[in-house]
């Protein structure tokens, strides 16, 4: 197999990305816009030792699950992977990927026509899988004299191509709440006219980096935040008064300072331009407090469906000690302790403890309580000073929990383990972990926390054996 020869390739399945996997004489290509069950003329466009890329020419004979997607910029745009896949078949192939992580990384059987072994529920999806993000994170950039998307000094802003940092002007995002939309078409036209140039990552200069747009969907809220490559913004005046007066809803417009060469979004200061430091939202009716860095899930509609299931995993009566590690704003926490006896919760990043604390106060839960750190440092440290849980809740970031806090639970042995994942190969990895120390995976619950993407969040209940 060689670069620029042309192939004919049965697709035969996807990879977590929502490329279509095929074979030409044995040798493995991954290609974009691909669906199982179609074959298709490609051109190879890398070659690796054991696999390559390719680039579709013709849809030979097309999936009966390929429909048209309705964003205009989907072929060039990386934010959604399978807006061209229909959405039923979207959330059979996500309960699949989580079925072959199980089996090939975690070795664990799952269960059959004959019910022995874990059982994978097919995945809970969304009535409307549409306009469903309450966030946006848009990097901004400068137009050139010759792009057809403005004029040479304007300012763009949308997401990266696919595999790029070239940046793809959008207007709208079809799974954006409209007011995000609304608000970052609205800055980078007052950013133009006002003359406030976009940070340009190659050279280190420019000011305006990101615009992070949330919206609660219960209250109707807005903050907009800034984060710029510096503390000063030319004619901040004029631009926070021009982003009042078109967007009535704004409560918060904030600026982030990150003046690193980093591709990590924000930096660690923040400070008030107008209004409050946070906005507020409710999920299954709690209210929270959600600050510009805080980490809230963007879905709130699926968010109320995997909380739910993890507090009916959970199995609680009213009595239980409950540990929730990786709590962040105290989402999950506030979830279990309307029906445990006492929650603790630990997160690494204080601001978001700060919030978590702010968030019990405000809906009047006493029995939860939350401290700052390593959840595999502050857990074993509880577990000296006595405390035992009957159930521990891990929501870990995408590289899974950390290997001294899956022995902490080992440890502990509670009654049940509540495991929620973005990462299904991680999942299995870490359900391997506590399955050889003593806990029986018993069912998982898929959620599509990300329609139109190749994310899948799950929900786990373990019990000790």
């Amino acid at each position: 197999m060689r670069k620029n020869d042309e192939v004919t390739l049965d697709i035969i399945g996807l990879t977590q990305d929502g490329e279509g996997v095929g074979r030409a004489d044995g040798f493995t290509l991954f290609v974009q816009g691909a669906l199982p069950g179609e074959r298709i003329k490609a051109k190879v466009l890398k070659v690796k030792k054991q696999y390559g890329y390719a680039k579709m020419l013709e849809l030979l004979q097309a999936s009966p699950d390929r429909v048209e997607a309705p964003c205009p910029i989907y072929r060039q745009c990386g934010g959604c992977q399978l807006q061209h896949l229909d959405y039923a078949a979207q959330l059979a192939w996500k309960r699949q990927h989580v079925i072959d992580s199980l089996t090939r990384i975690g070795k664990l059987r799952v269960a059959d026509v004959a019910g022995e072994g874990v059982v994978v529920h097919p995945t809970i999806g969304m009535a409307e899988p549409w306009r469903y993000r309450n966030k946006a994170q848009v990097p901004i950039g400068m137009a050139l004299a010759d792009m057809a998307d403005g004029a040479a000094g304007s300012l763009i802003g949308g997401f990266y191509a696919r595999g790029s940092h070239r940046i793809i002007d959008m207007d709208a995002c079809v799974i954006q709440h409209e007011r995000n939309d609304e608000a970052v078409r609205l800055v980078k036209a007052l950013g133009t006219r006002l003359g406030i140039r976009a940070y340009d990552e190659t050279t280190g200069r420019g000011l305006l980096r990101h615009v992070v747009v949330r919206t609660g969907f219960a209250t109707g809220e807005t903050m907009v935040c800034l984060v710029t490559n510096g503390t000063r913004i030319p004619r901040v005046d004029e631009l926070v008064e021009g982003i009042r007066r078109a967007l009535p809803d704004v409560r918060s417009i904030v600026q982030n300072v990150n003046t690193r060469n980093t591709n990590v979004i924000f930096g660690d200061e923040t400070r008030v331009l107008w209004g409050s430091d946070v906005i507020h939202d409710e999920l299954d009716g709690i209210r929270f407090a959600i600050s510009a860095r805080s980490f809230y899930q963007v879905n709130p509609a699926q968010t109320v469906a995997l909380y739910r299931k993890a507090v009916e995993y959970a199995g609680l009566t009213g009595r239980e000690t409950v540990i929730d590690a990786y709590c962040g704003i105290g989402t999950i926490s506030l979830f279990l302790a309307r029906r445990a006896g006492k929650v603790y919760g630990v997160e690494s990043v204080p601001e978001a403890v700060e919030d978590a604390r702010r968030n019990a106060a405000l809906n009047g839960i006493a029995n939860a309580s939350f401290e700052v750190g390593l959840a595999e440092e502050v857990i074993p440290r509880w577990r000296e000073a006595g405390i035992a849980a009957d159930v521990i809740v891990v929501d870990p970031p995408r590289k899974g929990c950390d290997a001294q806090l899956l022995d902490t639970i080992v440890r502990m042995r509670p009654k049940r383990v509540v495991y929620v994942s973005c990462n299904p190969a991680t999942l299995a990895r870490d359900l391997a972990v506590l399955e050889a120390g003593g806990f029986r995976t018993v069912e998982v619950q898929p959620v599509d926390m990300f329609p139109h993407t190749g994310h899948v969040e799950c929900v786990v209940l373990l019990v000790r054996k």
